[in-house]
């Protein structure tokens, strides 16, 4: 027997269970005629969500695997095209990567921006490869939470809304990019149209997984740069070491730099520091292609040269600059006889917390609440990494993450999806959107 339709047989019994629980919860609740009609779609469309689950977790799209990518994205085009969607495949020969999908609908309402990602950190020679049944309401894939999932949910929300006839109450732009695991460089071409979506949007929901937590949505993430240290001392027999015109050497003036580092922003909430990989000696040398080191040095020479690099992390612009100036004053103090310069590279900008952020998890969370799901609360910003919609969160009046399908295990060979949220998760995102829709929502910029 065909897995795919054994399962697709699975899921649309537990659907008409399910589908007649919801019914009398929401008919208890209130929902309106429109937002149970609604719900029975995202029931009856559960099985071909499984069934093109599987088909996408099975097609190999590590990032740098550029075919798979673009293979996964032609899926999606497709389903998104049979929705009256246009859609355009950005190409990224610009910034070595397959590229981005945009699918585009309607003209009227909110603008409202749906946010995932089409590539994977599984790349072709990884052995974790397939999709796998592992119980009951639990199945193993790769990139199945982080995130094909999510982008399924993106799919099948807005398939209930267009059955239910009330897609065209809102403007829908969605973007999966190909390169959220490993960005494109430069990175301006890279996320160039990601920005331009977020810039046209008015409102912008991302579809990750967020804590893995169903009862948890994400209203802040942490921005990640990185940074880079160098450090250089006076050459000379090590039993000169601390003397008057040979001083201390570049690795303890490392040490100092690291440890200072460390005293002032580790007891900071919401911000880490992290120095990566440390090479030291007479020589030393880091080639990023392949985040490997070098040095050469012995242990009766001062050492010359040190490289250190590193990232940072800040929930927020103002502390992520707080936090850059103060490492530059460190790096300046030197001791005796040596230098350093410290350098950023720019990355995930932060998606730092606010009022309309909080406001829109409240709708998220009372839909959840009408639906009978329960509650959902923000996470706490440690709880969840850098993603996609941190390029955007700036320009939109409120945005929202960590509504795909929930699981654990993400960016390893135990990545388990909690397969019952894939229908629970796409009934908030449909009911969020159909009322952020109806009423026009105004959003100020």
């Amino acid at each position: 027997m065909n897995k795919s339709l054994s399962l697709a047989s699975i899921a649309f019994i537990l659907s008409a269970s399910i589908h007649a629980e919801t019914s009398s919860s929401a008919q208890s609740r209130g929902l309106s005629a429109t937002e149970m009609d609604i719900v029975a779609h995202v029931d009856r469309n559960n099985p071909a969500a499984l069934v093109l689950l599987e088909k996408i977790v099975n097609i190999n799209s590590g990032t740098t695997n550029q075919p798979g990518v673009r293979a996964v994205g032609q899926m999606f085009a497709a389903e998104f095209q049979s929705l009256g969607f246009t859609t355009e495949w950005v190409d990224g020969s610009s910034f070595n990567r397959a590229g981005h999908l945009i699918a585009s609908r309607g003209s009227k309402g909110p603008r409202i921006l749906l946010i995932g990602h089409l590539d994977t950190v599984f790349e072709p020679n990884n052995p974790f490869q397939k999709y796998e049944v592992v119980s009951e309401g639990a199945v193993k894939g790769p990139g199945i939470t982080d995130m094909k999932g999510g982008d399924v949910i993106i799919l099948k929300a807005l398939t209930a809304l267009d059955q239910a006839g009330v897609l065209d109450t809102m403007s829908v732009k969605v973007i999966l990019t190909g390169d959220e695991e490993r960005r494109g460089s430069p990175l301006e071409a890279a996320t160039r149209r990601l920005i331009e979506a977020g810039r046209w949007a008015d409102i912008a929901l991302g579809f990750e997984d967020g804590d893995g937590n169903p009862d948890t949505a994400v209203i802040s993430r942490r921005g990640a740069i990185s940074w880079q240290l160098a450090v250089t001392g006076r050459p000379a027999h090590s039993s000169q070491i601390f003397v008057a015109g040979y001083g201390d050497g570049a690795i303890f003036e490392t040490a100092r730099i690291l440890n200072e580092f460390r005293v002032a922003l580790a007891g900071e909430e919401n911000l880490t520091l992290n120095p990566g990989i440390l090479v030291g000696g007479t020589s030393a040398a880091i080639d990023a292609s392949t985040a490997t080191g070098s040095a050469f040095g012995k242990n009766n020479v001062i050492p010359e040269t040190t490289l250190v690099e590193g990232d940072l992390r800040a929930v927020s612009p103002a502390q992520l600059i707080r936090a850059q100036k103060i490492m530059t004053v460190i790096v300046a103090k030197n001791l005796a006889e040596t230098g350093a310069t410290i350098s950023f590279s720019p990355g995930y900008p932060p998606m730092a917390p606010s009022p309309a952020n909080k406001q829109l998890l409240a709708r998220y969370s009372r839909a959840s609440l009408d639906l009978g799901f329960g509650e959902v609360q923000a996470v706490n910003p440690r709880s969840a990494g850098a993603a996609d919609i941190s390029f955007v969160a700036q320009y939109v009046g409120m945005a929202l993450d960590g509504l795909g399908l929930m699981g654990s295990g993400g960016h390893t060979v135990n990545e388990v999806a909690d397969i019952g949220t894939l229908s629970t998760q796409t009934k908030r995102a449909a009911l969020l959107l159909f009322r952020l829709g109806n009423p026009r929502l105004t959003v100020e910029r």
